[in-house]
């Protein structure tokens, strides 16, 4: 099979698909593996790294889409690579579909096979190529959390752990997922008092187990909700439905009532983000304000960290990427059913019934289309 890595191009993505040490993986396992030039290099992978790991490096990022059988990504493909679709692609990435219909139909029209990291689903029914990113982004929301609430960036002026004598900040998190657990322990260990609000209490009784009774658990309903995001510092959205657009959880009245100068990070704004007033931004513009709460909501935080983002996802991607390219595309498919959860899109059909419900269409099971 042919490989193609090319450049990420959405706004600050550092990212890179496959490192050097995954090249040469699939190299060694008789495939080929063309890498645009710079791909790797803001996540410090040198092109002659990639070229010493038996990599072909390609000059145009047309040469890598039109030669490829499969292309390794690791953001959505935004407007500008639209073009490069074609029919017999396989597009394997981050698609996060439900909230971008436009991304969808294009793929549909264009006969794309498209695998989403955000829905393969392992043997325990996790989601293990989502996993990595979000540690890092519940990780990176309370460092984020933090600079913003310095007064320079608009925030309440406050240290997110206090000191003697001056109490913490009030952290509120949504979600007691692996973004919420993840920014628990940053928020916990920087000293702040910290609140986990989730539906599930079974996961509250075992993060007041995992946290020793550090955090305050909380059983999610409105009145909770409310009360709890008024009083916080800080409040960060990690809500997760599987493919689907995220449910708004923190309204827009709730948003209204908060301090002035309190501080949002919406971690669940690659599916359309849990907080009513968030919208999606970018590293060049990450922040705005609404009724003085300032909102953080970059769609792809971990590129801010390229290096550790890239090594902790292609550590948990490759291993299906191999297998994609050893058994084949629509072997592996029929084979996986990890690998099944995947598919978004499959020669011109939907098959993933969240993003179908997401955007009221119509949708089939893979499995049947290739029965």
């Amino acid at each position: 099979m042919i490989i193609g890595v090319p450049k990420e191009v959405k706004d600050h993505e550092s990212r890179v698909g496959i490192t050097p040490a995954g090249v040469k993986a699939l190299t060694e396992a008789g495939h080929k593996v063309l890498v645009e030039t710079h791909a790797g290099e803001l996540s410090a992978f040198t092109d002659d790294e990639y070229q010493s790991a038996g990599a072909e490096i390609v000059g145009a990022a047309h040469n890598v889409w039109g030669n490829a059988d499969m292309v390794v990504k690791v953001k959505e493909p935004v407007e500008k690579e639209y073009v490069f679709f074609r029919s017999g692609l396989t597009l394997f990435t981050y698609l996060h579909l439900a909230p971008v219909p436009e991304l969808t139909e294009q793929l549909l029209t264009k006969n794309v096979t498209g695998i989403a990291y955000e829905t393969i689903r392992d043997k325990a029914g996790t989601l293990p190529l989502l996993t990595p990113m979000s540690e890092v982004a519940g990780r990176m929301s309370v460092q984020v959390g933090a600079s913003y609430l310095e007064k320079e960036k608009g925030g309440r002026g406050l240290l997110l752990g206090g000191v003697p004598g001056v109490p913490p900040a009030n952290v509120c998190i949504i979600g007691g997922g692996i973004v919420g657990t993840n920014a628990a322990k940053i928020a916990v260990g920087m000293g702040a008092k910290t609140t986990i609000v989730d539906l599930n209490l079974n996961r509250l009784r075992e993060l007041d187990d995992i946290f020793n009774g550090r955090l305050f658990t909380l059983a999610s309903n409105s009145y909770n909700l409310e009360r709890t995001v008024r009083e916080a510092d800080l409040v960060i959205g990690g809500v997760l439905i599987p493919g689907a657009a995220a449910p708004k959880i923190v309204t827009k009245e709730m948003v209204a009532k908060m301090k002035k100068g309190a501080v949002i990070v919406d971690v669940a704004i690659d599916q359309g983000g849990c907080i009513e007033t968030a919208k999606p931004t970018t590293h060049s513009n990450p922040s705005y304000e609404v009724n003085g709460v300032v909102h953080y909501c970059v769609t792809n935080m971990p590129a801010a960290v390229p290096n550790t983002s890239t090594l902790a996802l292609t550590n948990a991607t490759f291993p299906y990427i191999l297998r994609l390219a050893q058994r084949g595309v629509k072997a592996a498919i029929l084979e996986d059913d990890g690998i099944r959860d995947g598919v978004n899109t499959f020669e011109g059909v939907l098959t993933c019934e969240p993003v179908a419900k997401s955007q009221k269409k119509e949708w089939k099971a893979v499995r049947d289309l290739l029965a």
